[in-house]
């Protein structure tokens, strides 16, 4: 006898984009599920930049950006999060593991 199969059928929104996260943030909430918060870090855009001109119209050095301390600062965007209970979470994490596993065995990953 053969065994029972099935067909999963996966259905997106037209404009389903993933997102590109090089962070994650989260913890556990009170009901005991793990929520994942994933981000992307990078240095602010500056709101303005004000560049000079040389006498023949060509940009100088000299510039002013504001705000003056946006190079001390770090941008985390957040994409997305997740929240999943304890079994999907161990689940995530044997798929996860696998994957990582792939990435180092097959594609010299890693140590």
């Amino acid at each position: 006898m053969s065994k029972p199969k099935f067909n999963i059928k996966y259905k997106f929104p037209e404009d389903y984009n993933p997102a590109y996260t090089n962070g994650v943030w989260g913890g556990i909430a009170p009901q005991g599920e793990i929520v994942v918060n994933f981000f992307f870090e990078r240095q602010p855009l500056p709101y303005e930049e004000s560049i000079e001109l040389d006498a023949n119209n060509k940009t100088s050095e000299s510039k002013v950006i504001a705000p003056e301390n946006h190079e001390l600062s770090i941008m985390r965007y957040v994409s997305t999060g997740v929240v999943m209970d304890f079994e999907t979470a161990k689940s995530f994490h044997e798929w996860l593991g696998r994957k990582i596993e792939i990435l180092e065995t097959e594609f010299g990953r890693g140590e």
